[in-house]
């Protein structure tokens, strides 16, 4: 059903493995991982533009929260009007409460399509899109320090050593990537929480809750539910591109926003001693 969009994302996973393959060896566990890591720094790469007017967005909005807070508290017993002042508001500074959620959405296909491209590379699969059996069968052979690409740690342990492998190298490497993405996800979101004042308190509440679930969940999944060590890749790639880019990115709405501020006439008031023209 999602095949036009997991097709492309796996060719991209297909020629980044070509690339490094021809470096070292295309059945070598390095040569994956960094096809792995460039398919989501390729990806992402493509998302930065929506990304940026996300942020924009967000800021604009931001900027009118002291006044949506009090319209929340003057209008607090009547929801239907709290509501009709508020998209007044929005109307008048031609701005949209919910213009920085298209962008996220339009993100989200992409990147279910890189988790379901990696989780495509299952034993007896002939095919995983652009990769034939054999790419398939390079994928799981693949070895990272003992571990191997396609299994993940709660895995029998039978069914690790049919694969070359075992727990205790599955963990050796997986709860790293675990621990390093989980920190990335908690540093990113809770710079995020400290340039947004939230007029919702229990939005907000929720938001500091996430904070610090997020990051349990991701170590929680890793441990205890069948995510092989490529998707744990993945998660790794992708929270510290997100971490990178809003540091990134919010540098460049900031500049922005000093240009904006500096090209704005400023008023030109008496000198010293002298008296103001009527």
């Amino acid at each position: 059903m999602f095949d036009f969009v997991l097709y492309p994302v796996s060719a991209v996973l297909w020629f980044w493995h070509k690339a490094f393959g021809a470096v070292f060896s295309p059945d070598s566990g390095i040569a994956w991982v960094l096809a792995v890591v460039f398919l989501v720094f390729t990806v992402r790469a493509l998302l930065i533009k929506p990304a940026l007017s996300q942020l924009r967005s967000a800021r604009r909005n931001q900027k009118l929260a002291p006044q949506i807070k009090k319209i929340r508290e003057r209008y607090r017993d009547d929801q239907q009007r709290m509501l009709q002042e508020v998209q007044k508001l929005h109307a008048a500074e031609g701005t949209n409460a919910f213009a920085g959620c298209l962008p996220a959405l339009l993100q989200i296909p992409v990147f279910l399509s890189l988790y379901w491209v990696l989780r495509g590379f299952t034993p007896g699969a002939q095919s995983n899109h652009a990769f034939d059996s054999a790419g398939v069968t390079s994928f799981l052979n693949a070895d990272v320090f003992g571990a191997k690409l396609g299994n993940w740690i709660s895995q029998p342990l039978a069914d690790l050593a049919a694969f070359g492998t075992d727990r205790a190298h599955m963990i050796a490497v997986g709860v790293p990537l675990m621990v390093l993405a989980g920190l990335a996800t908690f540093l990113t979101m809770r710079m995020s929480m400290r340039r947004q004042d939230n007029p919702n308190p229990q939005l907000a509440s929720i938001t500091k809750a996430m904070t610090y679930l997020a990051p349990v969940g991701m170590l929680a999944s890793g441990l205890f539910f069948p995510v092989p060590i490529g998707v744990l890749l993945y998660f790794l790639a992708t929270n510290a591109w997100t971490f990178g880019q809003q540091q990134v990115l919010t540098w460049f709405v900031d500049r922005e926003e000093v240009a904006v501020q500096a090209a704005k006439p400023k008023a030109l008031g008496p000198r010293p001693g002298q008296k103001p023209k009527r």
